[in-house]
């Protein structure tokens, strides 16, 4: 077994996954980035490293910093968590050739085979895995998009090879909508996912997402663990996730499950892994699905998912031990026909986001109340604790609520206590929309797909539960009052000299450079970025456009001199994993570009100026 494990990862999945290794007595290494040195995750691992500075790319998807952070602690396991580089078989295969350090998860051929889409359906069609439709080798003209229209018909769906979560994914429509959707997915694919490689498929327009957890040992064992129904999306985007599905017969999920099993045993697959299928809904049905129900292979997870907790709770096995335990070489424990699935469980992701303002992430605040709830069948992951600073920088989701039931009704009823007793204050967050789905005859009928929350659901139902249930959510950010100093200390322990960074907050500033009798320097303010952005000096007049949340400069869709409309498209901005279109609210002139590709921004700072 392993001596200790570096997590590369953060928030709730890093605390998650160092319980697991503290279970099986190992030691635990966390690394973090600049924004998130005081986090959860850290204060948890008995070690942590800093691997750079807040914007991911430079810090948890550094190839060369998260396995020099290994070397350093001697660490000789990497568990990659879900995220960042928890898919990306370049990264596995670089952990692979250290000397010392095992990888955590499947082997980088299997990543790729599976990872990459197109791969993964050959494989699983020669499995005789159902399929959509689709292109099984990477597109890059849009020629071939149209040309896929005209022989599938629209809408089409462009996927990043890499993707996941959808990500990387845009709906083409029609044929005027090619260009932009082709070059949106490989950015997205780009930046999330370090691969701009697209792939093409049918759009199917009201499926259910049903998915199957593996389980594959190095001994040649593969066992599917249940299913888990995720058809509460809100933009492809799970919402609430759980298992077993009520819309499924026990003839159909068995022949999911099975097929499942066929296509990882087909792709030599070890470790944990989620095989996602689609499952064609028939309105007004009566009763579940049946085995005659068309379902289709989506793609495979090469990783923890998420809601894995959900086949946890209801199947009683640890997966993520698992994982470690594969990983080390050890046999699977237990047979196919030894898992029983007992009860219902949901996952609610606590995503620190205003549901009645479009799901618009929280841009700062304090959790000035953090009080979680208990109880039987009430299991909560989280890296949180009562007054920590919300970290903006990453994924929305904060805490992951997980509840179980006797059956789905005792679940729903459970549910419903542990969302009131959750109290937290100083952020917004979607409990209260997550009160309201438990209360809504299509969730709890289970007759929902994954366009009711787009296309079906009645928006004001969403602002009335925020008003009756939203409580305190702060002022979306912290105290710009209060200043920040940072002071570095050289200290010696046991012989070892360390240096140490103390951060102080309400202290006075700390003089540096000249400073005249009279006081400290006055300084110039900034542009967009700070003095690591790449903008320029804002110069005259006009209407400013301005950053509406932290996050970075994917694309700049307009010059100086151009005149847009109101609702033209000027720049795009991705935060907290998604694209936002910054539109003009007016129409004008550009007069001045104050940021460029890449530049990483605050909310508040300049981007376009109009007049």
């Amino acid at each position: 077994m392993f001596r200790k494990v570096l997590v590369a990862n953060r928030g709730e999945i890093a605390v998650r996954v160092m319980r697991a290794c503290e279970e099986l007595n190992i030691g635990t290494v966390a690394v973090y980035s600049e924004a998130d040195s005081d986090s959860g995750h850290v204060r948890y691992a008995d070690e942590a490293y800093n691997v750079g500075p807040a914007r991911a790319a430079d810090s948890y998807l550094d190839h060369e910093a998260v396995i020099e952070a290994a070397r350093k602690a001697d660490a000789d396991a990497i568990h990659p968590g879900y995220g960042f580089l928890a898919e990306n078989a370049e990264f596995a295969g670089k952990v692979e050739e250290v000397e010392g350090i095992t990888w955590i998860g499947p082997s980088s051929d299997a990543m790729e085979s599976l990872g990459e889409k197109t791969k993964a359906r050959t494989i699983m069609n020669e499995a005789d895995v159902p399929i959509v439709p689709g292109t099984t080798d990477p597109v890059t003209d849009p020629e071939a998009v149209k040309e896929f229209g005209e022989k599938h018909g629209y809408p089409i769906a462009i996927k990043a090879e890499g993707g996941g979560g959808g990500r990387g994914m845009k709906v083409v429509w029609d044929e005027s909508e090619v260009e932009d959707q082709l070059e949106s997915a490989q950015r997205e694919g780009e930046a999330y996912f370090d691969n701009d490689s697209v792939y093409l498929e049918r759009y199917l327009e009201k499926p259910r997402h049903i998915e199957v957890q593996i389980v594959a040992d190095q001994h040649g064992n593969v066992r599917h663990l249940g299913e888990r129904d995720c058809s509460l999306q809100r933009r492809h985007q799970k919402v609430i996730e759980e298992g077993p599905s009520a819309a499924l017969t026990d003839e159909l999920r068995e022949k999911i499950g099975e097929a499942a099993r066929r296509g990882v045993a087909a792709a030599d697959y070890t470790n944990a892994g989620t095989v996602e299928f689609l499952v064609e809904e028939e309105p007004g049905r009566d009763g579940p699905l049946g085995p005659d129900a068309n379902f289709y292979f989506l793609e495979v997870n090469t990783r923890i998912q998420v809601e894995h907790t959900v086949t946890e709770e209801i199947t009683g096995i640890d997966i993520v031990k698992r994982q470690i335990t594969v990983a080390a070489g050890e046999e699977i424990d237990f047979a196919q026909d030894d898992v029983d699935i007992d009860g219902h469980a949901m996952e609610f992701r606590i995503n620190a986001e205003n549901a009645a303002n479009d799901f618009a992430p929280a841009t700062g605040g304090t959790l000035e109340t953090y009080d979680p709830p208990g109880g039987v069948g009430v299991r909560l992951d989280d890296a949180l604790r009562q007054g920590d600073e919300l970290v903006t920088d990453y994924d929305s989701m904060i805490a992951k609520l997980v509840v179980w039931g006797e059956d789905r009704d005792e679940c729903i009823e459970r549910s419903l206590r542990a969302l009131r007793e959750y109290e937290i204050a100083g952020i917004p967050t979607i409990i209260p929309f997550h009160r309201l789905m438990l209360t809504d005859e299509e969730f709890v009928q289970s007759t929902h797909t994954t366009k009711y929350l787009d296309e079906e659901l009645d928006e004001s139902r969403i602002e009335e539960a925020q008003a009756q249930w939203g409580g305190d959510t702060g002022d979306g950010g912290a105290s710009d009052d209060e200043e920040s100093v940072e002071r570095e200390f050289t200290v010696e322990v046991n012989g070892k000299r360390f240096e140490v960074e103390l951060e102080e907050h309400g202290a006075p500033a700390i003089p540096t450079g000249d400073v005249d009798a009279g006081g400290a320097q006055a300084s110039r303010p900034e542009p967009a970025g700070g003095e690591s952005g790449g903008g320029s000096e804002l110069e005259g007049e006009g209407e400013t456009v301005d950053a509406e949340m932290q996050g970075t400069i994917l694309d700049v869709k307009v010059d100086e001199g151009d005149d847009v409309a109101a609702g033209d498209v000027l720049v795009v901005l991705e935060a907290m994993k998604m694209e936002n279109d910054i539109v003009a609210s007016k129409g004008g002139t550009v007069t001045q570009i104050a940021v460029e590709e890449d530049q990483s921004v605050d909310m508040g700072d300049t981007l376009v100026v109009l007049e």
